[in-house]
């Protein structure tokens, strides 16, 4: 296992630099060009861990997925039902995006497929997904967890009876997860697929999907797929993947609690169902401009500048911590800085991430120094305007843990250590380079 060092940082972080593309609209891209007629163009895809396993996934299916250079895939669509039977399980990696959306593209084939995960996955629930997908026939079986009704991986699905059928679902909490793979079992349904969600989860699939030409309507009240009279033909892509809102987040955030920082995000993904913690920022006075510059892939996308100054607690509730669910462990460390308490609730859901967050976020922050309490569904942080105390952590192999804490090491009185950060490369590769480049100090050890 490999550790990372971080000293002390005794300037200001300077400087413009871009961050890996987006990997939530990569997983997408790449299992919506699977299944289209032709020859899709995907530019930008970034090479982490998690949209690797479904880039290794689509392959084991039978779907020719060309490297153009570094960064620039070339992927032959096969269609609905061209999909192959794959020679031996699908290794989903860390990526729950990529199990869960992958079992409802396999829902309605007429093979039987086996996901798997590593340890962390293996863990997650995922009767969240299976429980609709079986409700329109499909047939999907899992490992029963601690003797309850919880399923957990490896799940095998086999084909259904018949075709899929309709489905009107409620998803009792909002899931973009949850939400595609039941989209993308629906594209093969026979009726009508009704989506409604307590509130508006990441919407990526709905807009591919749109510019794709599948019949699929949005409105306020929720989402309708109706496949009946459709041609069945979803037509290729050709899109640059935006910068990814979630690895900026933790530059931006650097860039907020390092006095003297300047620091400009170029190209970032703008979706407003990304942006929670954006407008959690400015609740806590923090200093950024974020204007949207152009459109990629039906995505508004634009350059984000923040730099450091005096910051407030707040309390953050609601739509935006659903909008900025990827984002809390790196709210903790604005958190940490800020005048006050920030109070942090209805996030219940970092509870089954990669690791507990809200645990392993208390565990981190005390350890820094910083007063915490942990809530049912979220923490309560006290700022600490002093140095924070320098620390040897770990990251319980959760790339946001991992990566919150290198920030949180930057405002520290000494070096600190974070154990166990391979587990960074599953979403920002280049985290350590590019915090160097910003004029931090760190090395893995």
């Amino acid at each position: 296992m490999t550790d990372l060092v971080v000293h002390p940082q005794a300037g200001g972080l300077l400087g413009t630099v871009a961050v890996p593309s987006d990997k939530s609209i990569g997983h997408r891209a790449l299992l919506l060009a699977a299944i289209a007629r032709g020859t899709s163009r995907i530019q930008g895809f970034s090479r982490g861990g998690d949209n690797l396993s479904t880039l290794a996934g689509l392959r084991r299916l039978g779907v020719r997925i060309d490297e153009v250079g570094a960064t620039e895939l070339r992927v032959t669509g096969v269609g609905l039902t061209g999909l192959a039977p794959p020679d031996a399980p699908i290794d989903c990696g860390n990526s729950g995006t990529t199990m869960r959306l992958m079992a409802g593209l396999l829902a309605g084939q007429a093979f039987t497929t086996v996901l798997v995960g590593d340890a962390s996955l293996s863990r997650r629930p995922m009767m969240r997904v299976v429980d609709p997908l079986r409700r329109r026939g499909a047939s999907v079986e899992g490992t029963l967890h601690g003797g309850g009704p919880e399923l957990t991986a490896p799940l095998t699905i086999a084909p259904p009876s018949g075709r899929l059928g309709a489905l009107s679902y409620d998803l009792p909490v909002s899931s973009a997860q949850v939400k595609s793979a039941l989209l993308l079992s629906g594209l093969a349904a026979d009726g009508p697929t009704v989506l409604r969600e307590p509130a508006l989860s990441r919407d990526h699939t709905e807009r591919m999907l749109v510019a794709m030409g599948a019949p699929l309507a949005i409105l306020d009240a929720g989402l309708t797929l109706e496949p009946g009279g459709w041609d069945a033909r979803l037509e290729p892509l050709d899109l640059e993947i935006p910068g990814d809102i979630s690895a900026a987040a933790f530059l931006l955030v650097a860039a907020f609690v390092v006095p003297g920082s300047s620091v400009t995000l170029r190209g970032v993904g703008l979706n407003p169902t990304r942006t929670g913690l954006l407008d959690i920022a400015r609740d806590m006075a923090a200093p950024l401009t974020a204007e949207v510059g152009g459109n990629r892939a039906g995505e508004p996308v634009g350059d984000i500048a923040a730099v450091s100054g005096p910051l407030l607690a707040a309390q953050v509730r609601g739509d935006r911590v659903g909008r900025a669910i990827d984002e809390v462990c790196v709210l903790c460390a604005l958190a940490a800085r800020a005048v006050g308490v920030t109070r942090i609730e209805d996030a219940a859901e970092l509870r089954v991430k990669e690791s507990d967050r809200l645990a392993a976020m208390a565990r981190v922050l005390r350890a820094f120094g910083v007063p915490c309490d942990e809530l049912a569904d979220g923490l309560l942080v006290e700022g600490v305007r002093r140095p924070l105390r320098a620390a040897v952590v770990d990251s319980g192999g959760d790339h946001r843990v991992a990566m919150t804490a290198a920030i949180l090491g930057l405002t520290a009185d000494g070096p600190s250590r974070i154990r166990d950060v391979d587990c960074i490369a599953t979403s920002f590769p280049d985290f350590v380079g590019t915090l160097r480049t910003l004029g931090a100090r760190l090395h893995t050890d």
